[in-house]
């Protein structure tokens, strides 16, 4: 699958990995975000010399499961965007 076939799906809430990624349980995901704003905590609130329990807003992101079972923002390389072989996670 494209990535322009791919993106849809994970904005509809699939997740979905390459099959060229070298690390093993890697996929992506949409994380919503928080369009209404949530409570700073404090380390929120370090970061951005912001106060803890000020409103913070967060847009919609994709997020990356990595091999290591950490989490981090992710946004597609030139090498993902042309690939080809991109799955969606089936449960």
């Amino acid at each position: 699958m494209k990535f322009e076939e791919v993106l849809p799906l994970i904005k509809e809430g699939k997740k979905a990995l390459r099959t060229g990624w070298n690390g093993r349980g890697m996929f992506v995901v949409r994380q919503k975000g928080y369009p209404q704003g949530i409570n700073c905590n404090k380390q929120t609130a370090d970061a951005w010399d912001l106060n803890e329990g000020d409103l913070f807003i967060v847009h919609p992101y994709l997020q990356i499961k990595n091999s290591d079972g950490t989490h981090a923002m992710w946004v597609p390389s030139i090498g993902d965007i042309f690939a080809e072989d991109w799955q969606i996670v089936e449960k």
